[in-house]
């Protein structure tokens, strides 16, 4: 009778043994299959507008980052989807009409365009429905609460903040002994004024004098009255920036003028799509992510580029970086964030970045500053129409503006 209790009782064991194995199976199987939720990027992009030089090869270069992160197993188990949309040059109803559909199709994260006031649309879709936002290459400080408020909070840039590129491009005149400049704002962007107003308040912080500052409008008329007054001026360098049709028409007013002063430029002046062949481009630098001239100090950059020309994408400016540099972003906020796709805890992670490695180099942002700031930057010469790089800045101080 004994025996027949203690064989019942190890039976009852048993069965609740495997009742709790089973359990635990079926729990682990559905946690093992949400962490391999795809985590779906709806990518809202200007394909063949003004702002294609900058929105195609940053998408370019994040489909070959997702490609190589999906194949060591994506991040916490998420592999990267990524599903466009074009916003047909930025037209505004278009551009939501996009962030909408791509909500539609699942999206946990928007990217959008390379500007501020053309990613508004797109932005301000995704925060409203707690979704994180985020910007390959936007360089102001308006990807974020200071434009949208309080749901500005989960919204990005993993372009150069304007204040951090300035300084950036004060500290490297200085530095060059270039103690005197004239400054030309394009009143056209917010990144283009912000950028000047950072290079005068650190130039001037360092010890730098300016001799005068003149702005320009849309148009080469406005561009060449503008450097008529900065050639009145003697300089040890000429401070803008610009791109679009202005950008030619700033550098040949001088040279035209026989003035060789160096110009210098932000990122917005990168590549040599737009030289002139007469005059030719000399003395003229910029700062940007990385060199697409085959000189890049980083040999992961190099070997990006490669793939890019491979692709059939070959980058014309240095801006394809922050493509990149946003899935690595993304991807470690999703780990820190234990494969939470939540747009607040994937921004509370991001906030967090000091000094975070991804493929450009080392990246911060903070509760203010939503836009990349610490970048090294690679500064490029441009002289009879040849570019090189001519050395690296990173900026010390990010001046408020």
């Amino acid at each position: 009778m004994r025996r027949v209790i203690r064989w019942g009782a190890l039976a009852a064991l048993l069965a609740a043994a495997v009742a709790v194995a089973a359990s635990v199976a079926t729990t682990g199987g559905q946690a093992a299959s949400a962490a391999k939720k795809p985590l779906v990027i709806g990518w809202a992009f200007d394909k063949s507008g003004k702002m294609a030089p900058f929105d195609n090869p940053a998408l370019a270069a994040a489909k070959i980052r997702v490609k190589q992160l999906n194949a060591k197993g994506g991040a916490a188990g998420h592999k990267f989807v990524i599903k466009t949309c074009d916003t047909q040059n930025n037209d505004a109803s278009k551009a939501k009409s996009c962030a909408l559909s791509l909500l539609g199709k699942g999206a946990s994260v928007l990217f959008t365009t390379c500007d501020v006031d053309y990613a508004t649309p797109v932005a301000q879709a995704a925060i409203a429905r707690g979704k994180l936002a985020i910007a390959p290459c936007i360089g102001t400080d308006q990807m974020g609460p200071k434009r949208f408020g309080s749901k500005g909070k989960i919204a990005f840039s993993f372009g150069n903040v304007a204040q951090d590129e300035g300084a950036a491009m004060a500290e490297y005149a200085y530095k060059r002994g270039w103690k005197t400049a004239g400054l030309a704002t394009n009143t056209l962007l917010v990144y283009f004024k912000n950028v000047v107003q950072a290079f005068d308040k650190r130039f001037r912080q360092l010890g730098g004098k300016i001799v005068d500052r003149e702005s320009y409008a849309t148009g080469a008329n406005n561009v060449n009255a503008a450097v008529t007054r900065l050639n009145s001026h003697k300089a040890a360098v000429y401070v803008t920036s610009t791109s679009f049709n202005e950008l030619p028409a700033f550098v040949s007013g001088f040279r035209s003028l026989r003035n060789k002063t160096p110009i210098i430029n932000s990122w917005a002046g990168d590549g040599t799509y737009w030289v002139t062949k007469n005059p030719k481009v000399t003395n003229y630098y910029f700062v940007t992510y990385a060199s697409v001239f085959g000189d890049d100090p980083s040999a992961g950059v190099r070997k990006m580029i490669a793939s890019l020309k491979k692709a059939g994408s070959p980058p014309a400016t240095g801006g394809f970086l922050g493509g990149a540099d946003a899935i690595d972003g993304l991807a470690i906020a999703v780990k820190r964030a234990h494969g939470s796709l939540k747009g607040t805890a994937l921004a509370a992670q991001l906030q967090k970045f000091k000094g975070v490695g991804v493929l450009g180099g080392k990246i911060s942002f903070s509760s203010k500053l939503h836009t990349v700031f610490g970048r090294r930057y690679r500064v490029i010469k441009i002289q009879n129409n040849k570019a090189k790089l001519v050395g690296t800045v990173t900026a010390k101080v990010v001046p408020k503006l």
